[in-house]
């Protein structure tokens, strides 16, 4: 295996990360990123094409993933743009913190971008007459949108793809106990952010927000079925019909949930194209890069819990966090297959396995760029009038709060 052949792979994950920072309004098309995509990645597909039947066969086994993968991930993203919660609460400490624990959990069973997009709105207007607010809305991004999706290949795309290599569906329960600690101590370390910032504000405004409620109100509940029907396809349901029962739930949800919870949403299919065609390029790149791990992966020095949780986060910090998860993942099965004879989980020791899971996820949140939510987060809380922090000044606060927290997660499970 040529080293030329992964650098399409690796130009995708730059133009992924570097593109939108340098050239944000050319690759604000879809259009534009499908011209990247495609011409990243059929050239290698079709190379690896005319290398006879090994080469047919890589090629279609990864269009079946990528199929599958999109599918969910559209699924999800469908149904729960079709359930809407709207109110007005009074923006206190405790209420801001229960909105992001009901985030945290949602975000195992609704996936990060769901969970996100249900719940960043609400959140936004009980805030509305706060003065401070971009913590909170950093402090969603933390929880929901990242470390929140640990819990069920449903969470997040990277435990979707360890889904499709052979992980058990209820193998990721057992990443509870690192959820839970970084859960409590963000939710901790932002009640008290957010009474030193709630005692700053104006008695006026702070009279406004007590003055100005709303009940919640949810529209849509029953996308809340179809939902459901996902979950039970994915756990139980043995592919292709997996899929089909995956398009029955989305079709359900577009012909009889309400079209006026989609409306509130301002839901459009545009972040779910933006996420396949990157995908598409991703997958096919992908393939030389996955086959050179397989040959050379015993002789990377990656080889204990905390070098794969810091590297695979490391990465997952600045480029897509799927990939980067399949890289590792990857490289610790072909270890494991020379070195370790205990227990395994898809071909890959229990306790790396947790290290890649726990580190592509949760430090996608390390940067706007790490995990697709963030920018979307980021986009509707600036929509509605927030400053929010740049690239850079994010990072301030993930440096300051996260990597702290992921330290002590090493010293603790690692």
């Amino acid at each position: 295996m040529s080293l030329l052949l992964i650098v399409p792979f690796v130009l995708m994950l730059l133009a992924i990360a570097l593109l939108p920072l340098v050239a944000m309004h050319w690759w604000e098309p879809n259009a534009n990123k499908a011209r990247v995509a495609l011409i990243l990645g059929v050239p290698v597909a079709g190379y690896l094409l005319l290398q006879g039947e090994a080469g047919w066969h890589r090629v279609q086994h990864t269009l079946v993933e990528y199929v599958e993968f999109i599918v969910l991930l559209s699924s999800l993203y469908t149904i729960s743009g079709g359930i809407a919660l709207r109110g007005d609460l009074q923006a206190t400490p405790v209420v801001n913190s229960c909105f992001l624990g009901l985030g945290a959990v949602l975000a195992s069973i609704m996936g990060t971008t769901g969970a996100s997009m249900l719940l960043i709105r609400p959140l936004l207007q009980t805030n509305a007459e706060r003065r401070y607010v971009a913590h909170t809305v950093v402090f969603f991004i933390f929880l929901v949108s990242n470390i929140g999706g640990c819990l069920t290949p449903l969470g997040d795309p990277p435990l979707f793809l360890g889904y499709l290599r052979g992980v058990p569906f209820t193998w990721t329960l057992s990443l509870w106990p690192a959820w839970l600690a970084m859960v409590v101590v963000l939710l901790v370390v932002y009640g008290v952010w957010d009474s030193i910032m709630h005692a700053r504000e104006s008695r006026q405004a702070l009279q406004f927000d007590r003055t100005h409620l709303e009940p919640l109100r949810l529209q849509g509940s029953i996308n809340f079925l179809f939902l459901g029907l996902i979950i039970t396809a994915v756990a139980l349901v043995p592919s292709p019909w997996r899929m089909l029962l995956m398009l029955v739930a989305t079709g359900g949800s577009l012909l009889l949930g309400e079209t006026a919870a989609r409306h509130a949403n301002q839901f459009t299919y545009a972040p779910i194209i933006e996420v396949a065609v990157l995908f598409l390029g991703i997958f096919l790149t992908m393939i030389p890069a996955l086959e050179f791990l397989d040959q050379h992966g015993a002789s990377l020095e990656v080889n204990t819990p905390a070098r794969f949780f810091w590297i695979t986060g490391a990465l997952s910090s600045f480029l897509d966090n799927a990939p980067t998860y399949m890289t590792f993942f990857e490289a610790a099965r072909v270890q494991t297959s020379l070195t370790f004879g205990g227990t395994t989980v898809a071909g890959v020791q229990d306790i790396w396995l947790k290290a890649i899971s726990l580190g592509a996820v949760c430090m996608g949140a390390n940067s706007y760029i790490g995990n697709g939510p963030n920018f979307m987060v980021k986009a509707v809380a600036e929509d509605a009038g927030i400053r929010m922090p740049s690239f850079f000044g994010y990072m301030v606060y993930s440096g300051l709060i996260l990597i702290p927290l992921f330290v002590g997660i090493t010293l603790l499970a690692f």
